[in-house]
């Protein structure tokens, strides 16, 4: 699950356009954040992205792949790889990356309004 880091440095990079998105090293990999709520991924020099069912067809369409952290382990159903012409995109990242924030924002409110 290792990466470069001019690759994370160049997905931090394409998302200067949205202010406040942090990376921390994990597992050989790196989650990305906004707002202490980790929206991404980055295993293997592939970025992922979280993913629920009002955008998970787009990725599917995309011939995208759940994230699978370690060879003996399941895929991540909830996070998807990011087409690399969206990774080109410096503004169609930052579209994504909002999404995906969005999911984990919602699915948090969630669970502080059932406490």
């Amino acid at each position: 699950m290792a990466i470069s880091n001019d690759f994370l440095q160049f997905i931090l990079d394409q998302l200067y356009l949205w202010e406040g998105v942090s990376a921390k090293h994990m597992f050989g990999g790196a989650a990305l954040y906004k707002n202490e709520l980790a929206f991404g991924m980055i295993a293997d020099n592939q970025l992922y992205f979280k993913v629920d069912q009002l955008n998970v067809e787009k990725y599917i369409k995309s011939d995208s792949i759940q994230l699978k952290p370690f060879k003996n382990h399941k895929t991540v159903l909830s996070f998807y790889s990011v087409p690399v012409d969206v990774i080109e995109d410096a503004s169609t990242l930052v579209e994504w990356a909002k999404e995906s924030y969005q999911i984990q924002l919602d699915r948090n409110n969630n669970k502080i309004r059932m406490k």
